[in-house]
């Protein structure tokens, strides 16, 4: 017998209770289909788990998501938090669950679909055919490097950050850009400041040197700041996107905005080998790259179809289900090229639905 896909769900904080069971509804769907034995464990993080617990990632929760093969997320956080310690805020269970699972990969499709074009804020012509992959290296750089914080220096504050690399976080992200692009266009830009920054100088000269082992990819090398610029004038010209963690989480969003709404664009954060019986899939947490919009939460106007496509990376990236990735992907196409859109991505001419009714009619294009 098959041994079950295990995957921790992890609805999280604000419209993250109405969306992952849409996403869960559809792998249900998938698995009954293929006969693939799903294995769902729901868990609790962010405020709620605050609120519960004290702390923004609980242990029975942090157990679920070491103990599975792929861990759905919804979202955290919320105004009601706000207030707390950094350290125990809601967010901090995303950067736990990164460091804890050892996720260094975070990937960022930013795909246009035709029938959307009008949401961006772009000229047509700049924007259309839109398909690009930003890989953000993910537990490196300034946000994690030593030494930081602020330093009381006579009637001065000193705040200080570091930006650190080595030679195998460079590698190892360079390698999953490499193999990204291989499956797609077959072209990587890396981004860095090497013009001023020794760390990203490193960073150029590893990722030409791993380079040497994907002779089918083209490489091209980009200032950070020319990309910013780029990314507006033709973001066409890009296929895979790989930089360093601060340069992604920015770049990563300005992509984004590139299609119109935040609420259709998914995410997946990825480290090693899945499981033993599944070696050559990756560890992942997939969500949607939005928040928890506390302002819409429990009035069924969320957007489902970031946190169903994440569901969609998951079955590719984590248990190499390409072809049911694909329909997935194709079911949310159908059912916005016949017109249905949330309240988030409503335009003239469609029929405005809601969560659970968005989530209904992915399923019916997938039965």
């Amino acid at each position: 017998m098959t041994k079950a896909m295990k995957i921790a769900v992890l609805p999280g904080d604000g419209i993250g209770k109405e969306i992952t069971p849409q996403a869960v509804a559809v792998l249900e769907v998938l698995g009954e289909r293929f006969n693939h034995p799903f294995e769902f464990d729901h868990g609790i993080v962010g405020g709620e788990a605050i609120d519960q617990t004290g702390v923004p990632l609980p242990e029975d929760s942090l157990r679920l998501a070491l103990e599975a093969d792929a861990v759905l997320l919804g979202a955290v956080g919320g105004p009601k938090w706000e207030g707390l310690d950094y350290a125990i805020r809601p967010e901090r269970a995303l950067l736990g669950l990164r460091e804890e699972l050892g996720l260094f990969a975070n990937l960022r499709p930013a795909i246009l679909y035709p029938m959307m074009t009008d949401a961006s804020t772009l000229k047509r012509e700049v924007i259309e055919g839109i398909d690009l992959m930003v890989v953000r290296e993910l537990t490196g750089g300034i946000y994690f490097g030593q030494p930081r914080g602020v330093e009381k220096i006579g009637d001065e504050e000193k705040g200080i950050n570091t930006l650190v690399y080595t030679t195998s976080e460079i590698k190892r992200i360079a390698r999953v850009a490499f193999e990204v692009a291989q499956k797609r266009r077959k072209r990587v830009m890396s981004i860095d400041k090497a013009n001023v920054l020794e760390a990203t100088e490193l960073w150029r000269k590893v990722v030409t040197e791993v380079h040497t082992d994907y002779p089918d990819i083209e490489l091209s090398h980009m200032y950070v700041d020319n990309c910013a610029m780029q990314l507006i004038r033709n973001p066409k010209q890009f296929d895979v996107i790989v930089t360093t963690n601060m340069f992604g989480d920015i770049l990563s969003d300005a992509a984004a905005m590139l299609t119109g709404s935040i609420g259709m664009l998914p995410s997946a954060s990825l480290g090693q080998s899945a499981s033993a019986h599944r070696p050559s899939c990756l560890k992942g947490m997939y969500e949607p790259i939005h928040g928890s919009a506390p302002d819409i939460a429990g009035q069924d106007k969320a957007n489902p179809l970031a946190t169903i496509l994440s569901a969609g990376m998951m079955l590719k990236y984590s248990f190499g289900l390409e072809k049911e990735a694909a329909l997935i992907e194709k079911a949310v196409f159908s059912v916005l090229e016949a017109g249905y859109r949330t309240p988030d991505i409503a335009a003239e001419g469609t029929r405005v639905i809601g969560t659970r009714e968005m989530g209904r009619r992915v399923i019916e294009q997938l039965k």
